[in-house]
């Protein structure tokens, strides 16, 4: 055992003694988009990488400061990570991974935004636009305000709640629109039924979908599709229908 860790210990100096003074000759995108976001290309990473204010092509790798660079391109608020290192070709390498969208905030007097999977709010892009849920309301200004729903407990419990309904597959091809007003409180638009859903706020959802369940499955068949216009989950152990 002492004489791999030496052995180890060995190559590791090596190595590093060789990457002394290497001079990059080329700058290396790996992109990690495995949910095929599209907001940013390799070419935008390179943008980035090569507008960071430090000379890279024909700098030595270690005099090119890299947490710098990762710093700036983690700034852009569609990037979840980077990091950058050098091989010993020469070569810069900026592995860069994209936040996922999971919830697209609307608004009638301002510019849209993203919700992605970490809670943090992302610009738009004209690159790509990406089919998720809408959050519109007057709440959506407290939102864009705080720039991360995991800021308050009412921003982490809609994330959850949104989370929860882009994994069900029903939920996440019945619902279209969380409409929240300046009180927090939730007003679902469905895709199929006419009704609108008087969520209340986002605490207890997966209970107030059971119920909402419920009124798809056993009241709407019963007393028809098109009887009701609104729906409210917000009473303990009641479904009010009108």
């Amino acid at each position: 055992m002492a004489v791999s860790l030496l052995a180890i210990s060995f190559l590791i100096a090596f190595s590093e003694r060789k990457q002394d003074g290497l001079i990059c000759k080329d700058i290396e995108i790996e992109l990690d988009n495995v949910n095929e976001n599209h907001f940013l290309d390799e070419a935008d990473i390179m943008k980035l990488v090569e507008g960071s204010g430090q000379a890279i092509k024909g700098t030595s790798l270690d005099h090119i400061n890299l947490k710098a660079i990762e710093t700036k391109l983690k700034y852009d608020k569609h990037i979840l990570d980077a990091e950058l290192f050098g091989d010993l070709k020469g070569n810069l390498i900026v592995n860069v991974e994209l936040r996922r969208p999971i919830a697209r905030i609307v608004q009638e007097d301002a510019p849209d935004a993203y919700i992605a999977e970490d809670g943090v709010i992302m610009q738009v892009s004209e690159k790509y636009t990406s089919r998720v849920v809408l959050v519109s309301g007057s709440y959506v200004k407290t939102l864009l305000e705080s720039q991360d729903l995991n800021k308050s407990e009412e921003g982490k419990q809609l994330l959850e709640m949104i989370e929860f309904i882009n994994d069900d597959k029903f939920w996440k091809a019945q619902i279209a629109q969380l409409d929240i007003n300046s009180s927090g409180k939730i007003t679902i638009y469905p895709q199929m039924t006419g009704q609108r859903v008087q969520f209340g706020k986002p605490d207890n959802f997966e209970l107030k979908f059971k119920k909402l369940m419920i009124f798809y499955k056993e009241i709407l068949p019963q007393r028809g599709w098109t009887r009701y216009e609104r729906v409210n989950l917000e009473y303990n152990g009641q479904i009010v229908a009108e």
